[in-house]
């Protein structure tokens, strides 16, 4: 199995001195805080071994936490400190965004670092900078309608991206997006026609010189271009289509049963495009992980971490609804006391691999097996996403010292 730490570019600061600090994502201090703790970490992850560094891109978060607007600009930066590992952004979101920037933005980056990029494309959920970039042209996430939207969107940017990637010259007559602009007419008066004639792509110029198709560059350095993952919270339809497309699912999902249901779907669609894949293959899982001395002390780690952020700001989403057991009252939206409260559930449902570094090593065996039963198959699980909610939320020895124990003590077991 190989690992990503996923850390979700946090300003360190309590919710007490976000007040005090408000906005604190525009504090230039604290700002530069949280890019040291993240090139530290990269650093360190990159000399333990870790497969992979991931971080979100969200926009306009003022309070502080995911602070990161552009992820291919921060892998510049990182790449040039660390020696082997790669770079996955979780997620660009094509529906905000122009299909050819982004893929010239990765393709440029995957060429500065010799292979050492890999893409995450998602829809997107976050209705205020969305909304806004957007312009209401290609979600506005408002009710089923936009979401139909947005899905078209997405699928159709990932078929531009691709031709971006691929093809050395290319149009696109797409119901969101054509190229050239506009399709039909092409583009008139184009002075470099001549230059593009003679050293261009042959067929990016028609007879009356008028250009018909176009040519991205730079091409990615790894051909046909870098691994692609697509996460999923609630939509199997993502999952599906990742499947159809070859591309790797990373899969919130995390309740036993659930999870091993959906791997097994996945496998189910990529056969039925005639790939054989092994349960397990091209799949993923987010998890977050605390480690302890003693259960008592990773249970403390848990709540200050990942139930403080699930409980704090997640949950507003709607998110804890994935942790939903049958002893919940179906009728009433889930939700929890306190962090304590949300801390016990994540481990019950095994989104949280929580406990000593025994404990920790068998719950990430089982992950490993997708959790084969007695007597069922048992799956090699591509890829495990460590959302690393100690980013930010606690000190750095700390946060060093959780990555060391896992790399040494748990990921050999299941390497």
């Amino acid at each position: 199995m190989k690992v990503s730490v996923f850390a979700m570019p946090t300003i360190p600061a309590t919710l007490k001195e976000r007040k005090a600090l408000r906005p604190i994502g525009r504090n230039t201090e604290r700002y530069q805080m949280m890019l040291e703790e993240v090139r530290e970490i990269a650093v360190l992850a990159d000399e333990l071994g870790y497969d992979a560094f991931s971080t979100t891109e969200h926009h306009l978060h003022s309070e502080g936490g995911e602070v990161m607007p552009d992820p291919i600009t921060l892998y510049a930066d990182l790449a040039v400190r660390t020696q082997n590992i790669h770079f996955y952004p979780m997620s660009i979101v094509p529906t905000a965004g122009d299909p050819i920037r982004i893929a010239e933005s990765i393709a440029l980056l995957d060429q500065l670092t010799k292979g050492r990029v890999g893409a995450t494309f998602a829809r997107g959920y976050q209705k205020r900078w969305i909304q806004i970039l957007s312009q209401g042209g290609s979600t506005s996430l408002v009710d089923a309608d936009s979401d139909v939207r947005n899905r078209e969107v997405y699928n159709e940017h990932i078929d531009v991206i691709l031709k971006a990637w691929t093809q050395d010259s290319w149009d696109h007559d797409g119901k969101h997006y054509q190229v050239p602009f506009p399709y039909g007419e092409g583009i008139k008066g184009f002075g470099g026609v001549d230059w593009t004639r003679d050293f261009g792509s042959e067929d990016e110029v028609d007879g009356d010189g008028v250009i018909r198709k176009i040519g991205v560059t730079p091409p990615p350095y790894q051909r046909p271009y870098p691994p692609i993952w697509v996460p999923y919270t609630v939509s199997p339809a993502s999952m599906i289509a990742a499947a159809k497309r070859g591309f790797t699912c990373i899969a919130t999902e995390s309740r036993p049963e659930s999870f091993r249901a959906h791997a097994q779907a996945y496998q189910a669609a990529a056969q039925e495009q005639g790939r054989d894949l092994k349960l397990g293959e091209l799949f993923g899982a987010t998890r977050s992980v605390c480690i302890g001395e003693t259960r008592e002390e990773a249970f403390e780690m848990a709540v200050r971490t990942a139930a403080y952020e699930w409980h704090n700001y997640f949950n507003k989403f709607g998110f804890t609804e994935m942790w939903r057991t049958a002893e919940d009252d179906p009728n009433t939206p889930l939700s929890f006391p306190d962090e304590a409260a949300l801390a016990k559930r994540l481990i019950e449902t095994r989104q949280l691999l929580c406990g000593t570094v025994d404990d920790v090593r068998r719950q990430m065996e089982e992950l490993h097996t997708c959790h084969a039963g007695p007597g069922e198959e048992e799956g090699q699980l591509d890829w495990m996403v460590w959302q690393f909610f100690q980013q930010g939320t606690v000190p750095l020895d700390v946060q060093k010292r959780q990555l060391e124990l896992f790399a040494e003590k748990v990921l050999p077991a299941v390497r």
